[in-house]
């Protein structure tokens, strides 16, 4: 066991965890924040990313004890005062989801993509969002939800 210190979603966390908890298990399992999903188990789906120190990280892929002293943002701690960040309220105004599964981890991945690229052109968001997968919606209004959040990250 080891203890993990982290601050999740601007709250600080100090628990006791197995040294091979997954990221992904401990936010879901021991701080019941249940956004995050698990899809594929193997880092390929990208519906576990969160923000680790500000930057996408497939949770799925890290254990917890390596986010140890860490902020994480998950999907939860996007909203502010009852409003929804500009990525989540574009995915909803372009209807940029379909089932919702993949949704949390492409809106955290588009967070990430509209940091590091202030006005990306088509072919640099389906680029940037290549480590996540959709199997409903064919990919078109995430785009459009992408682009319609330019600007406002």
């Amino acid at each position: 066991m080891a203890k993990v210190t982290l601050t999740v979603n601007g709250k600080k966390i100090e628990k006791d965890v197995a040294d091979n908890t997954l990221l992904v298990s401990f936010i879901r399992d021991n701080l019941n924040l249940t956004g995050t999903h698990v899809g594929c188990d193997t880092s390929q789906c990208g519906a576990c990313v969160v923000h680790v120190n500000g930057k996408s990280v497939k949770s799925c892929a890290m254990f917890a004890v390596d986010a140890n002293g860490s902020e994480v943002t998950t999907i939860e701690g996007l909203e502010k005062d009852g409003k929804l960040h500009p990525v989540q309220e574009s995915f909803k105004k372009h209807h940029g989801l379909q089932c919702g599964y993949c949704t949390p981890g492409m809106v955290m991945s588009s967070i990430d993509l509209l940091k590091t690229h202030k006005n990306p052109s088509e072919e640099e968001i389906r680029k940037g969002l290549e480590g996540n997968i959709c199997r409903c919606t064919g990919y078109q209004n995430i785009v459009a939800s992408v682009k319609g959040a330019i600007g406002k990250v």
